[in-house]
């Protein structure tokens, strides 16, 4: 493991290095770690990331005023699996949980014994080891078959309640009227899908994370560009090289498709492992979910690659959910409630509506559908672990 020790003591970079690179780290590993020692404080983190690409920074020198830590979140939010190890000689209970936010693993005493430091980089090590051998994550992406049918509001809110859990990337394809970012939160994104495809040949995991609008620690957003004109540069390769390396770095990656298919979307549905398509309980939505089924069967995409969201159901609905399955010939269909009140004031607020209306129904709903494809503990049965199963 490449360790990279940041410290404004020559003494602390020697004792540590010694510690990392001696005979009882040898034995212990079969062979030392790769350190560098970098004389400095935290402001030269971001350069060092930058220019040695390490898998651990061991920043030491860090005091108890929480604002320090802000250079830290800045280059953990950019470097997503980069491990930071900090030392400080005095550690406040707020200086800890803001350093915990910031994504730092570890939080040591300056100077650390080097037994606590051992073991804090073996931790880390190791986990280096399991996310290396982690499987892909899962891409999904949601088609609305008929405008107005809510499928964009279904995949932010399915994205936030599978970020509870899961790392979860957010990519808005409807690359003209993309409000995908707005139903989470209101501030307009600095980068865009387009901002990735304009400079497509410096794509890593830092540019990615560069590009995307954080919501929150497990949930980012890659938001669709502000003006018409930008869209036009996104590329189905461009869009393909940006899902296989997101796809390494989170559990769950989203795509809001727009309603027509093009090259773009049809790619998008190629590379996904589910493709949801969302209706209303409307005879419109239902021969247009029939006419969009017969495309996507032709595109040879297996029966089980896809599911169906019905949106705004209510019990009494002159179609019912049994005589739409049986239309789409299909077992079942998935039920979202009609909350019209509570959808209406997430999106005006652009928030989640698991922050707006908890106890909604349609919230409970969502949290149910995010259970199926991303079950905890044993595996579901029936239709649903079928349905939601990787394809």
């Amino acid at each position: 493991m490449k360790i990279a020790l940041i410290s404004p003591s020559k003494v602390h970079l020697a004792e540590m290095s010694q510690v990392l690179q001696g005979p009882t780290q040898q034995a212990l590993q079969g062979g030392a770690h790769e350190v560098l020692q970098i004389e400095g404080g935290r402001s030269r983190l971001a350069e060092v990331v930058h220019e040695h690409d390490p898998d651990l920074v061991v920043v030491d020198g860090m005091g108890r005023d929480p604002d320090e830590i802000e250079p830290v979140e800045q280059v953990t939010a950019a470097h997503p699996q980069l491990a930071v190890l900090m030392l400080s000689a005095q550690q406040s209970p707020e200086f800890l949980l803001r350093a915990m936010r910031a994504g730092v693993r570890e939080v040591l005493p300056s100077p650390p014994t080097p037994a606590s430091l051992l073991m804090a980089v073996d931790r880390a090590d190791k986990r280096r080891v399991g996310a290396s051998r982690r499987q892909r994550g899962r891409l999904l992406a949601l088609v609305s078959c008929k405008g107005g049918s809510g499928a964009t509001f279904i995949a932010a809110n399915l994205a936030y309640q599978l970020a509870t859990e899961k790392t979860v990337l957010l990519i808005d394809l409807n690359l003209q009227f993309g409000d995908a970012l707005a139903m989470l939160r209101e501030e307009p994104a600095l980068l865009s899908l387009a901002d990735v495809a304009r400079d497509i040949e410096r794509l890593d995991a830092a540019f990615l994370s560069a590009c995307t609008t954080r919501i929150h620690e497990r949930l980012s957003v890659l938001a669709a560009p502000e003006e018409f004109s930008d869209g036009m540069e996104v590329r189905p390769e461009h869009l393909e090289a940006t899902v296989r390396l997101a796809l390494k770095q989170y559990d769950f990656v989203l795509i809001d498709l727009e309603r027509h298919l093009d090259p773009l979307s049809i790619r998008a549905m190629d590379l996904a492992d589910q493709v949801f398509v969302v209706m209303q309980a409307g005879l419109p939505w239902v021969r247009n979910a029939r006419r969009l089924q017969k495309l996507l069967h032709s595109l040879a995409y297996p029966a089980e690659k896809l599911g169906w969201i019905v949106n705004r159901h209510e019990r009494g609905d002159e179609i019912g959910l049994q005589d739409i399955a049986r239309t789409l010939g299909v077992e079942q269909v998935w039920p979202l409630a009609n909350a019209w009140r509570d959808v209406c004031a997430s999106v005006n607020r652009g928030a989640a509506l698991l922050e707006v209306a908890r106890s909604s129904v349609v919230t409970r709903h969502l949290a149910e559908l995010a259970r199926s494809i991303s079950p905890q503990g044993s595996e579901p049965r029936g239709l649903l672990s079928r349905l939601f199963r990787r394809a």
